[in-house]
């Protein structure tokens, strides 16, 4: 049934976004603008006279997921409100920005990087170009998701690199991200299709936002792009060079962002520690190496803007609340940093360093720009100049090439570091990679197998980690009731094993509905443990409890 747009009302839109939190900001993005260009957001798909599909395309299963999103929408739409338009946006549509039209010829609009603040003007089109082809009874046209996924791999695996692509730094050239490329459609019944080849966009403070985090935290962006040849990552050709913000800007987000009650700034972008080193004059961006990464920081004029300069002017601002540093690169970690992470209270005493691997063939073939004994002697100089910080790593199993015996480097390196927070992830195969062409591959069973391992290791390293914390005050940002959901998923029936003295595991046990869920400074909002408090604090705000217990990861307190 076709439900046709009311003139009385604004526009309505649904949004779905897919992905990490650096998309989740492109999120909020758009709908600042949609609200700003008077379009109204509705949580309801059938109600909505546009909707977005706000995709991710950073490994397979994200890229499946996106796929799948984007044929349900429109199996919705066909099936609830056959006037409603389809928008796809995000890295879906910078990765395959020619051929996805033809894949996807039931979507109305796709939309990029650099568009995400002019989502108001597409949406508004994508529902024109609706209503042109119902009216002209154009049948709307279903495919399979299998063809679909078949036809992404086989662009991947046939696409040529152009001549700026091949350049070993990978941002040698001025060309990179400077070819935009806008199409308008040639009839109707052709999709609105703008999406630049290389996104240069980067939002400023005046951008509209719209946040989807809870009241008490947000991300920060502080950079796009990024300038690193990883060969196992696509994000560079989808997200551009690094394009840092200006510390004013960023600032100036922060200042509005306390101001409405937030208390936690989550930095984020592709390599927070890069932040600033594109701004300097004349800056060249190989500077990847730890070596010459150092050299150019060294070499930079007194005031130049880098992220110890922004930490250090946050970490100033009046309020109570955390800076919490995420998605730092291993090469560029420098004496600075450190120093000013501990010279600063205001930040979290917790840092997030992806390392990938510690086998020295391993660091090579992912392009990493780092050694086996780099990485040692940083985790040693972060450890010892701020005392208590948590090291939040992931590493990457089953990468090409890699062996029993480089696998076992690995596990032993896990083993010996007792990394406070980890994660394991299976090499995924991204054609249109270097990785993804490199002989070696190994096979799934023996990546799941490694994986379990890693994880194995982890896990015994991990309840020692949550059994140190029994006894001690902290600081932690409540973030509400616990729901039956968190409590099933945290185990709480099994909560004496966590060394509870019993009469408390008793009364914990009667009492799993008055619990708080809240986060300290080790964990990361989404991705790392909880804390869980039986008793009554005030939600969004900072409280001291007492650690009395521990499952595998959550921590179990009661008020201070």
């Amino acid at each position: 049934m076709i439900k046709p747009k009311s003139n009385a009302g604004p526009l309505k839109v649904g949004l779905i976004s897919l992905g990490c939190a650096k998309n989740l900001v492109d999120a909020e993005i758009m709908l600042g603008s949609l609200m700003k260009g008077g379009v109204e957001i509705t949580n309801d798909a059938a109600l909505a006279d546009v909707m977005i599909v706000n995709t991710c395309s950073f490994i397979d299963s994200a890229q499946e997921e996106s796929v799948d999103t984007i044929l349900e929408s429109s199996e919705v739409r066909d099936a609830q409100n056959r006037g409603q338009g389809l928008v796809v946006s995000g890295c879906l549509s910078q990765r395959f920005r020619e051929e996805l039209p033809k894949l996807f010829p039931e979507v109305d609009a796709f939309m990029g990087i650099d568009q995400v603040a002019q989502v108001a003007q597409i949406v508004k089109h994508a529902h024109e170009r609706r209503a042109e082809k119902i009216s002209g009874q154009i049948p709307a046209v279903r495919v399979r998701k299998a063809k679909v996924t078949a036809r992404l791999a086989e662009l991947e695996k046939g696409r040529a690199h152009d001549d700026h692509e091949k350049d070993e730094a990978l941002r040698g050239s001025d060309k990179f991200g400077k070819t935009k490329t806008v199409v308008t459609p040639a009839k109707p019944s052709s999709p609105i299709f703008d999406v630049t080849a290389r996104p240069t966009y980067i939002p400023d403070y005046d951008t509209p936002r719209f946040r989807l985090t809870p009241k008490h935290f947000a991300y920060v962006k502080i950079a796009e792009g990024c300038n690193h040849p990883c060969s196992f990552c696509i994000i560079p050709r989808m997200r551009g060079t690094h394009r840092s913000r200006t510390q004013k800007d960023v600032v100036a987000e922060a200042k509005l962002l306390l101001a409405d009650g937030v208390k936690e700034l989550n930095l984020i972008s592709q390599d927070s520690t890069y932040y600033g080193l594109d701004l300097r004059a004349n800056h060249s961006r190989a500077i990847s190496s730890p070596e010459k990464f150092s050299a150019a920081a060294k070499a930079l004029p007194t005031n130049s803007t880098t992220i110890c300069t922004l930490i250090r002017e946050l970490n100033e601002l009046p309020g109570d609340f955390w800076i919490r540093l995420l998605y730092t690169h291993p090469a560029h970690w420098t004496d600075e940093l450190i120093q000013t992470i501990a010279e600063c209270p205001k930040v979290a005493r917790y840092v997030d360093i992806p390392l990938q691997h510690i086998h020295e063939n391993m660091l090579e073939r992912m392009r990493r720009e780092t050694s086996k004994q780099y990485i040692v002697d940083l985790i040693k100089r972060i450890r010892a100049g701020v005392p208590g910080i948590a090291l939040r790593t992931t590493f990457i199993v089953g990468f090409p090439g890699e062996t029993e015996g480089a696998f076992n480097d690995l596990l032993e390196f896990i083993e010996e570091t007792k990394f406070e927070r980890l994660g394991v992830f299976s090499y995924s195969k991204e054609d249109g990679t270097r990785a993804g062409a490199m002989a070696g591959q190994v096979s799934d069973k023996v990546k799941q197998k490694r994986r379990e391992l890693a994880m194995a290791a982890q896990h015994k390293i991990a309840k020692q980690v949550s059994e140190s914390f029994v006894g001690r005050t902290l600081n932690v940002l409540i973030e509400g009731r616990a729901s039956a959901k968190q409590l099933a998923a945290a185990n709480v029936s099994s909560w004496e094993h966590g060394l509870m003295r019993e009469a408390e595991a008793q009364d914990a046990r009667l009492k799993t509905g008055d619990f708080l869920v809240a986060r300290g400074e080790a964990d990361a909002p989404d991705i790392d443990g909880r804390i869980y408090i039986r008793g009554n604090l005030p939600i969004s705000e900072f409280a001291r409890v007492k650690i009395i217990g521990h499952t595998d990861y959550d921590l179990i307190a009661k008020p201070a």
